[in-house]
């Protein structure tokens, strides 16, 4: 089972996704956030088809982060529901896992 994952998000604005991306990053629970703007979603919410321009934020961290993830972006989020999904990584460049694993392998201080 993989230790290390990449988990995806949505956000309405680039100040909110620039916003919880900081965030994720100064409390050690991501070791990155790639943020990819204006993307198109296309999906179905409260009864009615959506047509939205959204910002994608690609996370990196470790397994055991994923739950702290997720309560961090529903607590923070302006969404009602918003999207996060976790990806297990099957391979990757030793030298970056190991960084993922220095940043964001064991709780910080202010997580305790």
């Amino acid at each position: 089972m993989s230790e290390h994952i990449v988990l995806l998000s949505t956000a309405p604005s680039q100040s909110e996704a620039e916003k919880l991306s900081k965030e994720l990053v100064e409390k050690g629970l991501v070791a990155c956030v790639n943020i990819v703007p204006k993307i198109r979603s296309i999906y179905r919410w409260g009864g009615k088809l959506c047509d939205e321009e959204e910002t994608l934020l690609i996370m990196k961290s470790r397994k055991e982060r994923a739950e702290d993830i997720i309560d961090f972006i529903n607590k923070n989020h302006s969404y009602e529901v918003p999207e996060i999904i976790s990806l297990p990584i099957h391979s990757g460049s030793k030298k970056y896992l190991a960084w993922i694993d220095d940043l964001c392998g064991q709780k910080k201080m202010e997580d305790t």
